[in-house]
């Protein structure tokens, strides 16, 4: 079963937008997707109780995970995990434990690009990170690319010895797809064009083996 989580130790950066729009890619593939909601806030939730309202788009089945331990169905094939702010130290590395793939979106403002910063600093020294059993990488969110804040992320995003994979802008298409329980890949193309193009290095990177924990070597054992 392929793990996917979405975390940043700041709110407010776009995680439930990720996680949501993952998981309908997936099922939207033909896989069965579970949408694990461990924020008691219940944004993912949400998206799937207005996901309800519509015929002919693949099932997703969500579990709120601040009140139930997360126990995927047999047959589940990807575990999106939609993670609250607010974790750091210690509380990392039991999070990360069961996680093959770690993205981080990030907004264009100082306080996010600080906050990001001691953030990855945390993630990679953890065990999970720097043994490369779970991999991470970045993700602009909600940018306006000809602006200087914008320019300052990106620089800093480039700068990180971690995959920075794209820039997501500022688009209401984000805004009307939760309101409707809908990927951006769900809705009409002729709107989301532009949103679409973006979204490639995401669905790239998780498809590709460098988004997977590193295989350890078998040892062979030694002829006496």
């Amino acid at each position: 079963m392929r793990t996917i989580m979405l975390m940043n130790s700041k709110g407010g950066c776009g995680k439930t937008t990720l996680a949501t729009n993952i998981a309908a890619w997936f099922a939207d593939e033909g896989n069965k997707v579970l949408l694990a909601d461990f924020d008691p806030q219940g944004s993912a939730l949400d998206w799937l109780a207005a996901r309800q309202d519509y015929t002919g788009i693949p099932d997703i089945v969500g579990i709120n995970a601040v009140k139930e331990e997360v126990h995927p169905a047999k047959g589940t094939e990807y575990l999106i995990m939609d993670v609250p702010s607010g974790i750091h130290g210690k509380e990392i590395n039991t999070v990360l434990r069961q996680v093959q793939t770690l993205i981080i979106p990030v907004m264009p403002s100082p306080i996010d690009i600080r906050a990001c910063s001691r953030f990855i600093q945390e993630l990679l020294v953890t065990r999970q990170v720097s043994r490369h059993r779970t991999r991470i990488a970045v993700v602009a969110n909600r940018v306006r690319e000809n602006t200087i804040i914008y320019q300052q992320l990106e620089k800093f995003l480039n700068s990180l010895n971690i995959p920075f994979l794209t820039s997501l802008r500022e688009s209401q298409n984000y805004i009307r797809s939760a309101e409707q329980g809908l990927g951006i890949f769900e809705m009409a193309p002729s709107s989301v064009y532009r949103d679409l193009v973006q979204w490639d290095p995401i669905l790239e990177w998780l498809g590709s083996k460098s988004s997977l924990p590193e295989v350890p070597k078998k040892q062979t054992a030694k002829k006496s």
